[in-house]
Parts: C-alpha cells; structure tokens; sequence
C-alpha cells in the first residue's frame, strides 16, 4: 500500500510516499522558505537528488509542484495518482475534538477549519493540503493525524489556566500542546534506546515552530505551547511567553488594531522581529560576522529553552535524558552548545566533539561524566503518521 504523507509547516512542506506496511521510503522531499522568492525545492529518490531554487508564493503551489514531480515521466516515481492508496495529513490543531487518527470526511474538514483561528499559521495550510490532494488523488482514503492528539494525557493541573472555570468547562479553553507526532516518535526512539522500563524525558523539537514536552513513562504530562501554538519558546516569527499586558499596552495605548496584534505577534515576532531574519541559517551566519542583534537573539532563544528545562524538571522530579529533534534541534550544533552550557546542576554535560559530529542517525552527546543523556534523534513525523493512517485504514 502506497501512502503519501503531506506535513505542512507554517513555511514548509515535508513529504514522504511510504510503501506500507513495510516501511520502505520510496521517495522525499522539503519545500522550505515558502512565501519567498528563493524558496527551496528538494526531491530525493533512489535514482536521482533534486534541488530547486524559485519563488513559491503559497502552499498551494508547493504542494501543486510536489505532485509534478511524483508524476514526472523523467524523475517521478508514480505512473497515475491511482498508485496512492492513502494520503495522510499533519494536523496541527484538533482541539479536543479528535484524541486519535481520524478518516477525514466532511465534517472533520470543517472541524479542522474551525480550529483555523486557533492555528492561523498552520490548519489552513493543513486543509488546503487536503483539498489539493483531493482533487490530486480523488480515489485515495484521506487520514488526518492531529499534533494535538499526543498531548491528552496531559494532567488538568498542567492544561487548566487560571481563568474563570466556565471558559474551561463551556469553552474548551486550556492547554492543548502541538508537535504531538514529532514528541511521540523520538520519546519512543528515546526509550527504547535507553532501555528504560520507566523515564523522565524532555523533547526539544526545534524548527520554525519550537515546542517541549516533560514526557514521563511515556506520557505528556506538559509542553510549552498552549492553547494556540503561538507562547512558549521563541520561534521563527512567533515570539512565544509574553506579558498579556503587552496586548492591552499595544491597543489601548498605542493604538494598535486587535488584527494587527495577533499578525505582530504571529507573523512579526520572533527570531523575525529581534533579528530582521526568520532562518536560523542566516542568523547564525550574521552572527559569526559580529551582528549583535543575531547574537543575543540566539542567547535569548536558547535562555528560554534553558527556563524549560529547569522547570521541567522540577515537574518530574527528575531527568534520565534530553532530545533535540526538527530541523534546529538535529542541526544547529551552536544551539545544543548554548542551551547545554552552565547546566552542570541538572547533571547535564555536552561533549563538544560529539556534539560538532554531523550525523543522520540518532546519536550520544553527552560526556561520560554526563549523568543525563543529552540525544540528537532525527524526527520523522512522516512515518509515525504513515503507522497511523496504515493501523486505521488496515483494522
């Protein structure tokens, strides 16, 4: 069974044609700095490794030029669409609507359009990925897998906010966690490569988007974003915690327009607004040439990362390992430096040899005298969500 996997970010779109149920990859690729003109086009398989680089505007056209290419007479790898058997979908918000893999119908379609508001950078991309593979692949069985799913175990004294009850209860307003796919994955890898019966483990999944997760015995117990995945870590354009206050100073005192808020916060913020740079790439880059506004955007980045970690910690009351996973995490070896450093309370220490290592597979950081594991696993959300959609079609 042939099962296209469609992972749409809030600038990228990762895909994946998987053979299941024997996991075989047959093709992939990265559509990154989509809405800019030097958007990044890569397509691999066993025969040929492209690189593009052009202007793509929209997801739309991303996702138009990756079905091109897998229908292409030269490099593609399918013959007719009818070769895909299923096409599965990341879905960053599912609210508490969908706790599991879902067969997407009409009526999950509209769900997942209400929830737009609460992921405006990611559900629409997600169900216009939906639409387009519809209309691309009108015989294959449409899965959606929801980041959101993996953080229902999250305990209600960690998902609560201390608000009045009845937007809880009524409103559905709390903590609902996001990159639940990518947690999932590499807290398993995690585990079953530690050998632990029982663990205390934090996921650090760093791209465009970042989040955490205290991840005990398996379970989520908490992560750094929320009810939206706009707060916690400071991201590519999203400027994570920040002072409600700060709203209410932006309308009332300077006159900002509620609309141009959120699109400041969401759109403007970030790594964008400390910087004038979304790619982790340039600002590093800027850095090293002396850019002091690229240098303590990177410490400030990894500080909050750091105020995680600590936090989490304490949340578990211990700590067995930690990983770095997504694009960032796997990486950017400065970013593991910066947030390893001074953390020899916690019993976290980085070896920097093995560390500056470039390496695909999952791999040890730490020292030896490291009392916690510090791991690099590489995520791969597309094959969690090609199990996921092959175990639903399948029982």
């Amino acid at each position: 069974m042939n099962i296209l996997i469609i992972n749409s970010g809030s600038s990228s779109i990762k895909f994946q044609l998987i053979e299941m149920p024997s996991e075989t990859l047959i093709c992939s690729g990265l559509v990154e700095r989509i809405g800019q003109q030097d958007a990044i086009l890569n397509y691999k398989t066993e025969r040929v490794s492209l690189k593009l680089t052009e202007t793509i505007e929209t997801h739309d056209q991303g996702l138009n030029k990756i079905v091109s290419l897998l229908l292409d007479s030269k490099n593609g790898v399918i013959k007719s669409t009818d070769d895909i058997a299923v096409v599965g979908h990341r879905v960053v918000h599912g609210g508490d609507t969908f706790s599991d893999t879902a067969l997407i119908t009409s009526d999950v379609k509209k769900d997942i359009e209400q929830f737009s508001a609460l992921a405006p950078l990611h559900n629409p991309s997600n169900l216009k990925g939906i639409l387009v593979a519809e209309a691309f692949f009108p015989l294959a069985k449409q899965v959606a897998v929801f980041d959101t799913a993996f953080h229902q175990s999250i305990p209600e004294k960690a998902k609560r906010y201390a608000i009045p009850s009845a937007l809880y209860k009524e409103h559905k307003i709390q903590v609902y966690g996001f990159h639940g796919t990518s947690h999932q994955y590499v807290s398993k890898k995690a585990t079953d490569y530690l050998g632990l019966k029982s663990s205390k483990i934090i996921t650090i999944h760093l791209g465009n988007g970042c989040s955490m997760t205290a991840i005990k015995d398996g379970k989520s117990i908490d992560h750094s974003l929320g009810f939206t995945p706009s707060n916690g870590l400071i991201m590519g354009t999203r400027s994570g915690d920040i002072d409600h206050g700060v709203i209410f100073h932006l309308t009332n005192t300077l006159g900002y327009d509620i609309n141009d808020v959120k699109k400041l916060l969401t759109n403007e913020s970030g790594m964008l607004g400390l910087t004038g740079y979304a790619d982790l790439r340039d600002i590093q880059s800027e850095a090293e040439k002396g850019n002091q506004d690229c240098i303590l955007a990177l410490e400030m980045n990894t500080y909050r990362i750091k105020k995680y970690i600590g936090a989490y910690v304490a949340a578990m009351n211990g700590l067995d390992a930690i990983v770095f996973t997504a694009g960032i995490g796997e990486n950017s070896n400065l970013i593991r430096t910066l947030t390893c450093s001074d953390m020899d309370y916690f019993g976290i220490d980085l070896d920097q040899t093995k560390n500056d290592s470039k390496s695909d597979a999952l791999r040890e950081i730490n020292s030896a005298k490291s009392k916690v594991k510090i791991l690099v696993i590489p995520t791969n959300e597309e094959l969690e969500i090609a199990k996921q959609a092959y175990k639903l079609i399948v029982e």
